[in-house]
C-alpha cells in the first residue's frame, strides 16, 4: 500500500483496517521519532497506540564509502566534503547526516531523491556521490572480506555495535557530555526500531499476546533462520513488549531534550540528485 513513505498504510491500519489482528504492517522506521519531534505534520497516529507485534532486523545504521573515496575515516569525513546518497529530506540517514555534522564536525553533504537502495549504490559506481547508509551491511557481498576491500565503513548507530563491526566508532560513545549523551541515546533508540511489524489499536490483548509468541517462534525456527542465511539476510529477534517500550520512552522523552535532538538534525548541506527525475524519489 504505497503513498506518503508509509503514512497511507500507517492510516489504514490505525482507522480502516479490521481490529482482530488479521492485519498486520511494517512500520516506516522514522514515524516514532518523528512524531517525538513533531516532524511530520502529516503523521495524526499516537504509534503508541499500536499494537507492537516484533522487529526481524536488529541491526545498527552505518555510513559507509566505496573503496576509492578519501573519506576512509571519520576523521577524514571531519576534513573534506563528503556526498552521501539519501532517499529523502526526511529520512532517518539524512537525520543523522545533520547530526555528525552539527555536533562531530563533519562535512557530508546529503543528495537526496534516490528510490531505493540499488539506486543509491548506482550512484556510487558512477561517481555522483561516495557513499551512503546501510542496516543491513551483509547484502553489500557473500562475505566480510569481499565487502571490506569494496567500502569503508565509517560510524555506526544503535545501542551496541555489531559483531564483526567493532572497529566503526558507535555513535553512542562519542558523546563528549551528558547533553551530547541524552540526545545520541535517543537516536540510537529510534534507530533500532528497524523494521518493525505492528497491527492495530483495538485488537483484543490475547490475539496481541499470541500474535508476539507466534512472531518469537517464527524467528527462532531453524527452518526460517536456514532460509533466511540462504538468502544472506540480517535476523536479529526483537519482542514486541520492547519494541512498545522503546516507542513510549522515545515519545515521551522530557521537552527539553526533544528540542536539543530537533536542532541537531536540521540539515544545512543537502541538494537533489541531479540524476532522478522531480517527484520520483524519496520521501
Amino acid at each position: 500500500m504505497p503513498g506518503g513513505g508509509g503514512l497511507v498504510a500507517l492510516n489504514y491500519i490505525a482507522n480502516a483496517a479490521p481490529k482482530d489482528g488479521t492485519v498486520l504492517s511494517m512500520v516506516t522506521q522514522s514515524f516514532p521519532m518523528d512524531q517525538a519531534l513533531g516532524l511530520q505534520q502529516n503523521l495524526k497516529v499516537d504509534m503508541r497506540s499500536l499494537n507492537w507485534i516484533g522487529n526481524m532486523s536488529n541491526t545498527n545504521e552505518f555510513i559507509f564509502t566505496r573503496k576509492a573515496s578519501p573519506t576512509k575515516t571519520l576523521e577524514d569525513a571531519r576534513r573534506r566534503e563528503t556526498l552521501i546518497a539519501a532517499t529523502g529530506m526526511g529520512s532517518i540517514v539524512t537525520q543523522l547526516a545533520a547530526v555528525y555534522n552539527n555536533m562531530l564536525g563533519t562535512k557530508f553533504k546529503v543528495i537526496y531523491g534516490y528510490p531505493s537502495g540499488p539506486e543509491m549504490t548506482l550512484a556510487m559506481e558512477r561517481g555522483e556521490v561516495e557513499g551512503r547508509s546501510t542496516s543491513n551491511p551483509q547484502v553489500l557481498g557473500p562475505t566480510k572480506a569481499d565487502i571490506d576491500a569494496k567500502y569503508h565503513f565509517l560510524i555506526q548507530v544503535g545501542m551496541r555495535k555489531v559483531p564483526q563491526y567493532e572497529e566503526v566508532p558507535l555513535l553512542r560513545e562519542l558523546a563528549k557530555d551528558a547533553e551530547q549523551q541524552s540526545i545520541f541515546d535517543f537516536l540510537s533508540k529510534a534507530v533500532v526500531i528497524a523494521r518493525p511489524i505492528v497491527t492495530n489499536p483495538g485488537v483484543p490483548p490475547e490475539r496481541v499476546a499470541a500474535l508476539r509468541r507466534a512472531f518469537d517462534a517464527t524467528l527462532a525456527d531453524p527452518a526460517f533462520l536456514e532460509e533466511a542465511e540462504r538468502q544472506n539476510l540480517e535476523i536479529g529477534a526483537r519482542g514486541g513488549e520492547e519494541l512498545q517500550r522503546i516507542v513510549t520512552e522515545l515519545i515521551e522523552t522530557p521537552p527539553a531534550i526533544i528540542e536539543q535532538v530537533a536542532r541537531a538534525v536540521q540539515i544545512k548541506s543537502a541538494e537533489a540528485a541531479k540524476s532522478i527525475k522531480p517527484g520520483t524519489g524519496g520521501e
